[in-house]
């Protein structure tokens, strides 16, 4: 497989994971099922899609970043073999990613990303974009 689909595959099981555990997997698990299915059985693969994003539920409510790995990983092996038997695939897969992928931000927009890793948070987490009329954290006298 050469490196641009082992990429596509690994960006491909990244959304899908994040996807699964998001709002907007209603939306978009049927066509992630056909993808997987390929004309083949699509109600054994959209099963096996809610048995994974079930599996990540549980994981993320237990902390359970080896487990989420796991699943993850799963589907990037599914994705790197559905890639190799089927190169044509490549081309659904990148469409459906560009339309679950966050728009870019226009002109002047900001992006901000945000992580939290490792252990029990026990306070508020503040985001904030513009104090008053000045940039993050300026304060007026």
């Amino acid at each position: 497989m050469d490196a641009e689909l082992a990429a596509l595959a690994a960006s491909g099981a990244t959304s899908l994971v994040g996807l699964m555990v998001s709002d907007a997997w209603s939306a978009t698990r049927g066509r992630v099922a056909r993808l997987f299915a390929r004309g083949g059985d699509e109600d054994q693969v959209a099963g096996e899609l809610t048995a994974a994003r079930d599996e990540l539920a549980e994981a993320d409510r237990n902390g359970d970043e080896e487990h989420r790995a796991d699943i993850q990983e799963e589907w990037q092996l599914r994705l790197r073999r559905l890639l190799r038997a089927d190169p044509e695939a490549a081309a659904e897969l990148r469409a459906l990613l560009d339309e679950i992928a966050p728009a870019e931000p226009s002109a002047g927009g900001v992006v901000i990303n945000n992580s939290v890793s490792g252990g029990t948070h026990h306070a508020p987490v503040i985001q904030v974009g513009q104090l008053g009329h000045g940039t993050f954290g300026s304060r007026r006298g």
